[in-house]
Parts: C-alpha cells; sequence; structure tokens
C-alpha cells in the first residue's frame, strides 16, 4: 500500500512539473518549468491549499534516489574528456567552494532553527508552568 502512495505522490510531483512545463511554454519565460512548477506547489504548500502528507513520502523517495540520477549524467560528462581539460580545475574549484559553503549555510541554519525551537519550547514550558 505504501509502495501506491508514493507512486501516486510522485505523479502528483510530476503533474506539477508539467504544469510548470506548460506555463512556461505559453507565456514564452526564460525559466525552467520544472522550477515554475516547483514554485507553484511551494506556493500552494505554503497558503495551505494542498497539505504536505500529499507529497511527503513521493518526495522523500525521491530525495532517497537522488544521487542515482546523476549517474547518467556524469556518463555522459566522461564522454567528452576536452569540455574539462582547459577549465577541469576551474570546475573542481567551484564545485569544492559551493559545496562547502552550502554545508556552512545549512549547518548555520540549522542550528538557528535549532535554537529558535528550543527558545519556543522554553517559553511555552514556562508559560505553562506559571499557570
Amino acid at each position: 500500500m505504501k509502495i501506491i502512495r508514493i507512486l501516486i505522490q510522485i505523479g502528483i510531483l510530476y503533474a506539477f512539473s508539467f504544469i510548470g512545463s506548460v506555463i512556461e511554454q505559453l507565456l514564452h519565460l526564460p525559466v525552467p518549468g520544472s522550477i515554475i512548477g516547483l514554485i507553484l506547489l511551494l506556493t500552494l504548500l505554503l497558503l495551505k491549499i494542498v497539505p504536505v502528507i500529499i507529497v511527503e513520502d513521493g518526495a522523500s523517495f525521491l530525495l532517497a534516489i537522488l544521487p542515482l540520477l546523476f549517474i547518467p549524467a556524469m556518463t555522459g560528462v566522461m564522454n567528452y574528456p576536452s569540455l574539462l581539460s582547459g577549465s577541469g580545475a576551474v570546475l573542481f574549484l567551484i564545485v569544492v567552494i559551493s559545496t562547502v559553503v552550502t554545508m556552512a549555510v545549512s549547518g548555520f541554519a540549522s542550528q538557528h532553527l535549532e535554537k529558535r525551537s528550543e527558545r519556543r519550547e522554553h517559553s511555552c514550558n514556562k508559560h505553562l508552568s506559571q499557570s
């Protein structure tokens, strides 16, 4: 039953991507349709028009297999070594720096949100103990 739910949720995510592609083609926007679909999904999730539970398991599954989705792209790059020969070191440096920056920002954001959550929990507990 869980597999069917995941497949349906992946279908819903694909539908948002498809709708974004249609919007891109109709309005001739310079933004990829998949990004438009993600923005549409995010907007509907924030406005609570679409509950998170409708896409949660499917999104978690796709995130779990995300590294496997990059293998064909990397195989394609390996077929064209001339693309990396001249600027390979620069590309490698950019990838390393962007990875470190992403990890640092994610860590700081995670710590900030954790501290904020602890403060909120502490103030709620303090308020409840005074009652």
